[in-house]
């Protein structure tokens, strides 16, 4: 028989893959506020809403257990998880895990993940709940579910941007990306050497922010006490590029964001430098970062700047004039969503 040849996930990528599965779901219940399309669904409790989202990581792609401490892995699968309530304007109360657990994996160290799941839960002040464990063959999956509660009238989408409203980030971007390029280097260079020792010396702040990121939970207490309600908001996961463009997508507008407001690391810079890699690719399509991009109106940007928590880096604009990025000498770049990267 000849088989009929199916389409690559690589040719679409991931945005429009999701886009594909879900655009035909149908939503049978009033209370589902928002399901698919934003960074967590939005569920009707009467006075107030429910957010829900589930997330995944898997050996291989999302991690290498050779240079990724267990408690340092299970510390950042719930800070990933909770970002996602946080990106709603929410407050993360409840979470699951369902691990799926190769035959390498000992007890011990399924207790050291739970020892870093533990931390970041009593960080955020999250309660581990519950979840299931299965086999796995191809080495350690983390599955992980967050619930949390937010008013109504604070909940923040990704469509709710409006013309001439500030673009805002939390803080400098490319790290965890960098990062992570540090610990293959170290990997690679050592393969074969009975005592590897790496070199880590200086870059200990990328590193940090790959293992170890932190959900912006003060941020968001900050604007709140501050009177400031994001128009619209997203967890920066995937880099900014491609995270800017899922807002613009939603809100249906464009925007201008200025390379040289773009907050990038000394150290960030320094070892993509050595690494032959541009920092400002780094910044822009690296991910993994988990700050959080928002837009704020306007009339909102004193009170954004005497913060001092952000930096606000363009502008929304109408849709026709697309995702732009303007270089010091004012030439504007089409910035382009990225697919399935590691």
């Amino acid at each position: 028989m000849n088989a009929k040849k199916g389409t690559e996930i690589a040719a679409l990528g991931e945005f429009a893959l999701i886009d594909r599965l879900t655009r035909p779901l149908s939503r049978r219940n009033g209370s589902t506020l928002m399901g698919a399309g934003d960074d967590a669904a939005v569920i009707d409790l009467g006075d107030s809403v429910m957010l829900l989202t589930t997330d995944m990581l898997t050996e291989g792609i999302d991690f290498d257990l050779s240079y990724f401490p267990l408690k340092h892995l299970g510390y950042k699968a719930v800070v990933r998880c909770v970002n996602d309530i946080v990106a709603m304007n929410g407050r993360a109360e409840q979470i699951v895990v369902a691990l799926g657990v190769s035959a390498k994996i000992t007890v011990e160290a399924l207790d050291e993940l739970y020892v870093g799941m533990e931390a970041a839960c009593k960080e955020l002040g999250v309660d581990l709940v519950g979840g299931d464990t299965t086999a796995s063959m191809n080495g350690l999956v983390i599955t992980m579910s967050a619930v949390g509660r937010a008013a109504k009238e604070d909940v923040v989408y990704r469509s709710g941007a409006k013309e001439h409203d500030l673009i805002c980030i939390t803080s400098n971007l490319g790290a965890a990306y960098m990062g992570l390029h540090l610990l293959e280097r170290e990997k690679r260079v050592l393969k074969d050497i009975a005592n590897p020792e790496p070199q880590f010396a200086g870059y200990e702040y990328l590193l940090e922010r790959y293992l170890k990121p932190r959900a912006r939970v003060n941020v968001i207490s900050a604007l709140a006490e501050a009177g400031i309600r994001p128009t619209s908001m997203i967890d920066l996961s995937d880099g900014l590029a491609s995270d800017l463009r899922q807002i613009c997508l939603a809100s249906q507008c464009g925007a201008r964001i200025y390379l040289e407001r773009i907050p990038i690391a000394r150290q960030t810079t320094e070892l993509a430098e050595q690494m032959h890699i541009d920092p400002v690719v780094a910044a822009l399509n690296g991910g993994e970062d988990h700050e959080l991009l928002f837009t704020v109106p306007l009339a909102m940007q004193e009170k954004i700047m005497a913060l001092g928590l952000v930096d606000i880096i363009g502008h929304i604009t109408r849709e026709e004039a697309g995702v732009v990025l303007v270089t010091p000498d004012g030439e504007g770049i089409a910035l382009k969503a990225q697919a399935f990267d590691r």
